[in-house]
């Protein structure tokens, strides 16, 4: 009997990890796409960053609510309905006719994201006793980590020999899968019933991340004296200060904001956020890059990914070793100016050498992110482990979205600006749509001038990146302590 209960708790994870592996291929696997999506579906510059955008930022706002209302309404329940939005979501993706379309669906997908990811770890937490739930920790991290390389060289083959919709039909097994795990051998749990929702902080968070992020594409295409971009710019910031106003006084708060007293959580929040920005920046920037420029095909580009993928995963295991060493604060500076410096000399070099220094970004990502996470997870106590890893995550999240805003943005501007003043309307929505008219009406100076400026548009995109690092090296001096203590919450709340 013992043994049945020992193998189904287990089976269960590994049905859970897969569907953790579903969210990390969704994280990267558009990466690849983004080109194709521009010719295929007529997409903008604008568009493509709002494919990424959409699930990022609807996967940011979403996380703190869907954990507060798994823990009133049964979480079991709610990862249920998850799974089957998720799944439908997917679907949506696959058969979406128009660029409006797809933003909605990636924006759902997001959704049953948020709430997987929320609710996750308090279910393997009554799966798991303190004996088993380190390995089992361990199993779901690496099935989420393992999205990240296997996002680009899965969508690239996928994209080559199939039809772009499959890239995320791919979901589907892996949810069906979830769902009879789920129903059948994860336990009902609930965490405090009580608590009243605090509805008014998740309109205010949902509204103002949505507000900022928008407002920050409308400027990099409309420009920065468009009216309407300013306007909900301004409103975004607005909501987000009627926020944090909102939180200091309401009885059950979204958010505890007690958690930003303490160093070690604050810096490490601040800079996984940075490390985040940087990370899915160069995820938009580097497939149209590849394509564009060097006109390799879908699986092609997501080979000249691994380069980064594999750097960070070499610098995450030197993290590892160096942590107890130097600390943490020393070792997570040394990583974001290690990014400074790559992203720096890849604006200068472009298409050329891309490899030495995407990889040595990379690395940089590895020696800082893991580390940064650690520091803010290991200062939670026990009691807070549960809203302290929802706001990290929730914040890792918005950094990813304001990266692909803002980088998208500067790529936008400079490439716009950089083209001839007689390159048609067409070649100015995207570059991918400059090589194709430039194919089409078999042009080869404005192929040249369409690659040129896409060139210009990544270094820009490249040095704001360099210089969002170089604040993060000074942040992580001024910030952190200079020995971060571990804690017992952090084995519970490692992801």
């Amino acid at each position: 009997m013992a043994a049945t209960v020992f193998a189904r708790r287990w089976y269960a994870l590994i049905a859970l990890a897969l569907c953790t592996l579903a969210i990390g291929l969704d994280s990267t696997v558009l990466s690849v796409a983004l080109p194709t999506l521009a010719q295929d579906l007529g997409a903008t510059t604008a568009d493509l960053q709002w494919f990424t955008t959409s699930y990022l930022l609807v996967l940011a706002a979403a996380l703190l609510p869907a954990g507060m209302l798994g823990d009133r309404y049964g979480r079991k329940r709610l990862l249920l309905i998850a799974l089957v939005l998720f799944g439908a979501a997917s679907v949506a993706c696959a058969y979406a006719q128009t660029t409006g379309q797809l933003i909605a669906a990636r924006a759902a997908l997001g959704l049953g994201s948020a709430v997987i990811m929320a609710l996750m770890g308090a279910v393997l937490t009554v799966l798991f006793d303190e004996d088993e739930r380190p390995r089992a920790l361990s199993l779901w991290v690496t099935a989420n980590a393992l999205g990240v390389p296997l996002g680009p060289l899965l969508g690239g083959w996928l994209l080559d020999n199939f039809r772009w919709g499959s890239v995320f039909l791919i979901n589907l097994p892996l949810v069906a899968l979830g769902l009879v795990a789920v129903a059948t051998l994860v336990p009902e749990s609930h965490g405090d019933r009580r608590r009243r929702p605090d509805w008014l902080g998740v309109l205010l968070s949902a509204s103002g991340l949505v507000a900022l992020t928008y407002g920050i594409i409308e400027a990099g295409e409309r420009g920065w004296s468009d009216p309407r971009a300013l306007v909900t710019i301004a409103f975004g910031v607005f909501a987000l200060g009627a926020l944090v106003f909102w939180e200091r006084r309401a009885a059950a708060p979204l958010i505890d904001l007690e958690l930003f007293r303490n160093r070690a959580f604050t810096g490490g929040t601040i800079l996984a956020t940075l490390a985040g920005f940087a990370f899915f920046g160069l995820l938009f920037a580097l497939p149209q890059m590849f394509q564009a420029v060097g006109g390799h095909d879908a699986l092609g580009v997501g080979l000249r990914l691994l380069p980064i993928i594999g750097g960070l995963l070499v610098g995450a295991r030197i993290a590892d070793r160096l942590a107890a060493r130097i600390g943490a604060r020393a070792l997570i500076a040394a990583g974001l100016a290690v990014i400074a410096a790559a992203l720096a000399t890849g604006a200068v070099l472009g298409y050329t050498l891309f490899g030495a220094w995407i990889t040595a970004t990379g690395v940089g990502l590895g020696l800082s992110m893991p580390p940064a996470m650690n520091a803010a997870l290991g200062a939670l106590t026990p009691e807070r482990s549960g809203v302290g890893n929802a706001m990290v995550q929730s914040l890792r999240q918005v950094g990813s979205a304001i990266g692909v805003a803002v980088l998208g943005m500067a790529m936008n501007t400079t490439y716009r600006d950089a083209l001839p003043a007689t390159a048609p309307d067409e070649v100015r929505d995207s570059a991918a749509a400059g090589v194709a008219v430039a194919g089409r009406l078999g042009d080869p100076a404005l192929l040249g001038a369409v690659r040129d400026a896409f060139i210009d548009g990544t270094a820009v995109a490249l040095l704001v990146a360099a210089g969002v690092a170089a604040v993060g090296v000074a942040l992580a001096l001024v910030l952190l302590p200079a020995r971060i203590a571990p804690s017992k919450a952090l084995a519970e709340s490692a992801v």
